[in-house]
């Protein structure tokens, strides 16, 4: 099949497709779990699957906080950032799926997600919001620039946040002759729909010479 972006309800319909499956095709995608605190010192917990690590030196990640609530027009996560200028990425785990998906929901803005999802804040080292003590990775980031992204509706914004990330916290387990092993701490990662995945184990190919 084939359809074209800017008439996907109606290509999609013919071909019997109920939604768009875009999102189920580019994939898997990292999930960025990320905490921020307001000026008022309430903690934000909630997790973007557009998300990804964007350079190297310095370290960058970026995250897309597409959309809006219902009741406010920009999105906790992005009114903390942009004032505060910090934020943790948050590793999601199998572990902590179902904390993960709890902090996903539609919530007042005066939530503490962390509480809510019955999570452990631990103190970050250079930044002020809190790590997610369950999981075994953080990276602790300052924020650098908002990227505002094409809409096709004024009333869903959409950006990218970029920060650098001028921390990492690295549980010792996952340490392993001098690497980190990265799927002893089962990884989760976002499909399309409600599905996900997780990284159980990893293969290795050396670039050719």
């Amino acid at each position: 099949m084939f359809y074209e972006t800017k008439d996907a309800t109606t290509a999609l319909a013919a071909q019997g497709l109920g939604r768009d499956p875009f999102k189920a095709l580019v994939v898997p995608r990292p999930i960025g779990w990320i905490s921020s605190i307001s000026p008022s010192g309430v903690v934000n917990l909630a997790p973007f699957s557009f998300f990804n690590a964007i350079n190297e030196d310095p370290p960058m990640v970026m995250f897309c906080p597409s959309g809006r609530k219902p009741d406010r027009p920009v999105k906790d996560s992005r009114a903390n950032v942009e004032a505060t200028k910090e934020f943790v990425c948050n590793l999601a785990t199998w572990d902590t799926r179902e904390a993960m998906n709890q902090t996903s929901a539609t919530l007042p803005a005066e939530t503490d997600e962390m509480t809510f999802a019955k999570l452990t804040p631990a103190p970050s080292r250079l930044v002020k919001p809190p790590r997610v003590a369950e999981v075994p990775v953080h990276l602790e980031c300052r924020y650098w620039k908002t990227i505002e992204l094409p809409t096709g509706d004024p009333a869903e914004p959409n950006c990218m946040i970029l920060g650098e990330v001028v921390g990492v916290h690295i549980d010792d387990s996952l340490i392993r002759d001098g690497r980190v092993a990265i799927a002893l701490a089962k990884p989760i990662a976002r499909l399309g729909y409600s599905e996900y995945a997780v990284v159980t184990e990893a293969f290795r190919m050396r670039r050719p010479a």
